[in-house]
């Protein structure tokens, strides 16, 4: 059963198509920000650690798990490969 903000953003999304797009893509990039630092934490690694991991420094890991709509594909391998994790896409 969809609550009352759900039944909203599905209306707006089907009336307004550059509501829609936008949504869609921040959801995504918001995704991408939670399963990183998810799995970092699930892994029990500090920002700091993935940071030495990843020759850099703690605030770049937080720009990273903060603001992921922006980072290179590169980067994204480097931190999952720090966590021993591969990265996996799906195109459908």
């Amino acid at each position: 059963m969809k609550d009352d903000f759900e039944k909203y953003i599905e209306d707006r999304k089907k009336s307004d198509k550059k509501f829609a797009l936008g949504y869609d893509e921040g959801y995504q990039n918001f995704k991408i920000n939670v399963l990183l630092k998810q799995l970092r934490v699930e892994k029990g690694i500090s920002q700091e650690e993935i940071a030495r991991r990843l020759h850099t420094k703690k605030s770049a890991i937080s720009r990273i798990e903060n603001h992921a709509e922006d980072i290179r594909l590169s980067t994204l391998n480097k931190y999952v490969n720090a966590l021993d994790k591969k990265i996996r896409f799906e195109i459908i």
